[in-house]
């Protein structure tokens, strides 16, 4: 099967880096016609519409057991995280909120260690802190960024990774006996109502007095279907198929992509920068030589 093979796991990984590496540019967009809970609303509920089909096809596979484990699966892996990034985006840049992001996988290995009984070697947590140190230093390296005046506000992305290395491992322990397709579009399907319901209850007179609006849609739509549905039915898979710190490790990755969209943009990449992009491949080498 071509989710097993090594070369095909590798691509989705990186796949996954790009999407994501986009989506905190999307989530900036969107929020200069919405506000922060509205972005994160949008983005849900579109998501589950569009996997909407593929839920109700995939009902026959909905067991009580599996039901904790699901409702875990949406809401730790998209639901809450979605209205913590928006929220600290009102306040940090697109790109810390990326490089913040790297952080998932630390907290996927404690999360494991601590209440999972997950096994880790030597190798694999150097690899742990190689990335983190890189991606700590990336954010140092940021114009107008230090360690010692991070924005409060980025304390919700830190949150937003506990939150998604705690679903990681759940996925891994108690939903594997399902495919990625699966898991996704049943845990998406207990998002809709409540995000539909929330959605309704906010003002969208603020909205529509912005004349670029209908393109700050497109941003959000984006953003759901590809970000949110289409990824984490990659994820998923990737999860099931490997492990939860390999799946987790395209965090590190994610900063790379957002400097690269800073290129693109005009703006001046460092060697230092480079550096810290070889340091994050390294830590992501010796994480998966480990455990795959």
């Amino acid at each position: 099967m071509i989710w097993k093979k090594r070369r095909f796991q590798f691509f989705i990984l990186f796949l996954l880096a790009f999407i994501w590496g986009s989506s905190y540019i999307l989530m900036k967009t969107g929020l200069k016609s919405f506000s922060h809970n509205q972005a994160a609303a949008v983005r849900i509920v579109l998501a589950s519409s569009v996997l909407m089909p593929i839920s109700i096809k995939n009902l026959k596979f909905l067991k009580k057991k599996d039901v904790p484990g699901l409702l875990i699966a949406g809401f730790c892996g998209s639901f809450i995280p979605a209205f913590l990034f928006t929220l600290a985006q009102t306040r940090i840049e697109s790109s810390l909120a990326g490089m913040l992001n790297s952080l998932t996988p630390v907290f996927t290995m404690l999360v494991g260690i601590l209440f999972f009984k997950a096994k880790t070697g030597w190798m694999q947590i150097l690899g742990l802190l190689l990335g983190l140190s890189g991606a700590v230093w990336l954010i140092s390296l940021g114009e107008g960024v230090s360690l010692g005046n991070i924005n409060p506000y980025a304390l919700f992305i830190v949150l937003a990774t506990l939150i998604y290395g705690f679903n990681v491992n759940v996925v891994k322990t108690r939903l594997t006996h399902l495919t990625g397709a699966q898991i996704t579009s049943l845990s998406f399907m207990f998002l809709w109502l409540p995000a539909v319901i929330f959605l309704l209850t906010t003002d969208f007179h603020p909205v529509f007095e912005h004349s670029g609006w209908p393109w700050h849609f497109a941003a959000l739509a984006t953003l759901g279907i590809v970000g949110t549905a289409l990824s984490m039915l990659m994820q998923n898979s990737l999860i099931r198929y490997t492990t939860a710190v390999f799946a987790t490790s395209v965090s590190y990755i994610i900063p790379i992509f957002a400097i690269s969209w800073g290129m693109l943009d005009g703006e001046h990449i460092s060697l230092l920068q480079i550096a810290c992009m070889g340091i994050i491949l390294l830590g992501v080498y010796l994480i998966n030589r480990v455990t795959v």
